[in-house]
């Protein structure tokens, strides 16, 4: 198992290098670039001033030598300037260029500043996840228990009229996205033109003061959407098992069809969904981009929106680290975890 696990942080290591470089290079392409230029400094600015001050700040430079830098294994740009003044990547307010550091970027805990919100990117980033781990948490707490159920009846009788009824619930809710059923929550529950407005407050009041009112509609609404989907995979490991030859031989036994269910079946069905509840977490940063915006909830999701609309490469870059992180890291956990449930996989 540890060998195992080296491997996968050696291809985790390298899977983020390689997608961090992409989004790298994406985000400075020449009119990134340009766009970025002419709103820090001046929308009329000819293409001469642009190239200056695309040159003065470092962003002129090879996109691999720009990548080193803002990993921190490259030393940082430096730009002695006509006047004598001097600009580089590691120089900051009030510091001196014999005290700046050589090295500033991902790996020394420099992760840039935002051109949007004039704040430092890790700073952002760290308040942002917070509220979108919040959101999470609870969409968590109340999409599994209530898809495992789901799938737990429907799959105990395979065939039956509450597996035909609850199996159509679940395909229902897969194929609602989050942006039809989030209208559909607001336009009947929180809407005074319709007349059942059931729930006060808006998601962006939950950042600071969450309750059932301002923070039930979005949790819901992401919630139905993954809800089906784990529904049905539980449906279908359960009946699966419920066909097995030890739960044949159970019958026989005269166990009771409580027992062979809680005792026999279950067990092994959680098996599968297992899978599917620890991929969720890598969907539901996905999720989150369309409900925060939706509600107005200003956490991972809704900074993401902001960093792309806005052409905030440092913000941008960030949020794509955490974003591959939490992606490859959620795997590791369930690759891991599925091999502790099912003693049949070995790890060679």
């Amino acid at each position: 198992m540890g060998l195992f696990i080296l491997r996968r942080l050696g291809v985790m290591l390298l899977t983020t290098l390689c997608l961090t470089f992409v989004v790298f290079w994406l985000t400075n392409l020449q009119p990134n670039l340009e766009k970025l230029a002419k709103t820090q400094g001046n929308m009329r600015m000819t293409d001469e001033q642009v190239t200056s001050w695309l040159e003065t700040r470092g962003y002129a430079r090879p996109a691999l030598v720009k990548y080193g830098e803002w990993l921190g294994v490259v030393p940082g740009w430096r730009y002695d300037a006509p006047d004598g003044s001097v600009q580089a990547r590691c120089l900051t307010e009030g510091a001196s260029i014999e005290t700046a550091p050589r090295y500033c970027g991902i790996l020394q805990g420099e992760w840039g500043y935002s051109t949007v919100f004039r704040e430092d990117v890790s700073k952002i980033i760290g308040i942002r996840l917070g509220l979108t781990a919040k959101l999470m948490f609870w969409v968590m707490v109340l999409m599994v228990p209530s898809a495992l159920i789901l799938g737990v009846l429907a799959g105990m009788r395979e065939g039956s009229r509450t597996d035909r009824t609850l199996s159509t619930i679940s395909i229902t809710t897969t194929a609602t996205p989050e942006y039809v059923s989030g209208v559909i929550l607001i336009a009947v529950f929180a809407s005074s033109a319709v007349g059942l407005k059931w729930f006060k407050g808006t998601a962006t009041s939950a950042m600071e003061d969450a309750n059932f009112g301002n923070f039930f509609l979005p949790v819901l609404t992401i919630a139905l959407y993954g809800m089906g989907y784990i529904a049905r995979m539980t449906r279908a490991s359960m009946a699966e098992v419920m066909t097995a030859q030890y739960i044949r031989t159970a019958r026989l036994k005269g166990v009771s069809f409580r027992d062979i269910v809680m005792k026999h079946a279950l067990r092994n069905a959680l098996i599968a969904p297992f899978t599917v509840i620890m991929l969720q977490f890598p969907w539901l940063l996905n999720g989150v981009v369309i409900v925060e915006t939706l509600f107005n909830y200003k956490g991972f999701g809704w900074t993401l929106v902001q960093a792309a609309g806005n052409n905030d490469i440092e913000l941008l870059l960030g949020v794509s680290v955490v974003s591959v992180i939490v992606v490859l890291v959620t795997q590791l956990i369930s690759d891991i975890g599925y091999v502790y449930l099912n003693p049949r996989i070995s790890v060679s």
